[in-house]
C-alpha cells in the first residue's frame, strides 16, 4: 500500500511542477522529462546485461510513440485547466483501452465493466458540459491523450514478457528525449538557476513513480493497491488549491468524482471476474 502512495506523490510532484514552467514549451519539458528518465534506465540495463535494442522492435517503437503523444498532450492540458482536472480526464484510459481490446486483442468485457466506464465517462461530460469556466481545448488534451494511453495498453499486451519492463520504458525515453529535443529546438529557452534542478527532477520524479507503482502491483493485491493510484487526483487537487489558487466548481467535483467512483469500480469487478 505504502510503494501506492509513494507513486501518486511522486506523480503529483511531476505534474505540479510541470505546471510551474510556464515559460517552456511543452517539448522541452518532455525533452527534460525523458532525459532525466535515462540516467536511471540505462544504467539499469547495462548492469543486469539486458539488451538494450529488445525483441519487438517494431512494437517498442510504436508504444513510445503512442506514449510521446499522450505525454505531451498531458502536459499541454494542465497549462489550460486545473491539474485534478487534467489528471482524472487521464485516467479514463482503461474506457479506450477496453474498447481497443475487443477489436486488437478479441478480448471479453464483462456488461458491469462497461456501465462503469458509462459513470466514469458521465463525469468527463459534466466536466466539459456543465462547467462553464473550464477551457475546452484542455479537456480536448486530456482526452486525446487518454486515448492514446489506452493504445500504450493494446501495445504493451501485445509486447507481453517478450521485452523487460525496462526495456520498454527506455524505448520511450529515448524516443521522447530525440523527438522532444528536435521539436523544441526552435522554442528553447536556456533554465536558469534552479529551473536546471526543477526540469531534471521531472525524470526523478517520473522514474520513481512508475518504479514504485510496479512494485506495489507485485505486491500487494491489484483490487485492493489499483484504486490507490488515484489518490494522484486528491494530492493533485490539494496541492492545486494550496500552491497555485486553483478552483473547482461544485460541477467539476461532481465530474471528477464520478470518474474516479466509476474506475474504481471496474478495477474491483474486473479483478473479481
Amino acid at each position: 500500500m505504502q510503494y501506492m502512495v509513494i507513486s501518486a506523490l511522486a506523480f503529483t510532484f511531476l505534474n505540479v511542477f510541470v505546471k510551474t514552467l510556464n515559460d517552456f514549451s511543452v517539448y522541452q519539458i518532455v525533452f527534460f522529462r525523458s532525459l532525466g528518465s535515462l540516467f536511471f534506465t540505462f544504467p539499469y540495463l547495462l548492469k543486469n546485461k539486458i539488451s538494450i535494442l529488445g525483441n519487438k522492435r517494431g512494437l517498442l517503437v510504436l508504444r513510445s510513440i503512442f506514449g510521446l503523444i499522450s505525454m505531451t498532450l498531458f502536459f499541454l492540458s494542465i497549462k489550460y485547466i486545473a491539474m485534478g482536472t487534467a489528471v482524472s480526464i487521464r485516467y479514463i484510459a482503461p474506457i479506450f483501452a477496453a474498447f481497443f481490446s475487443l477489436f486488437f486483442l478479441k478480448e471479453k468485457v464483462r456488461p458491469m465493466q462497461w456501465l462503469f466506464f458509462g459513470i466514469a465517462f458521465l463525469g468527463v461530460l459534466i466536466l466539459k458540459g456543465f462547467d462553464s469556466e473550464m477551457q475546452v481545448e484542455g479537456v480536448v488534451y486530456a482526452l486525446i491523450s487518454a486515448l492514446f494511453s489506452g493504445l500504450i495498453f493494446i501495445t504493451i499486451r501485445k509486447i507481453g514478457s517478450n521485452d523487460h519492463p525496462v526495456v520498454v520504458v527506455n524505448y520511450f525515453m529515448v524516443i521522447s528525449t530525440v523527438i522532444g529535443g528536435f521539436l523544441t529546438i526552435n522554442s528553447w529557452v536556456t533554465p536558469v538557476g534552479i529551473e536546471w534542478l526543477i526540469l531534471m527532477s521531472l525524470g526523478v520524479f517520473g522514474y520513481f513513480a512508475q518504479l514504485y507503482m510496479t512494485k506495489a502491483m507485485q505486491v500487494g493485491e491489484t483490487n485492493q493497491v489499483a484504486p490507490l493510484k488515484y489518490l494522484e487526483v486528491i494530492f493533485t487537487m490539494i496541492i492545486g488549491l494550496v500552491w497555485f489558487g486553483e478552483t473547482y466548481t461544485m460541477w467539476s467535483l461532481l465530474g471528477i468524482l464520478l470518474i474516479v467512483f466509476g474506475l474504481t469500480l471496474n478495477v474491483i469487478t474486473k479483478k473479481k471476474a
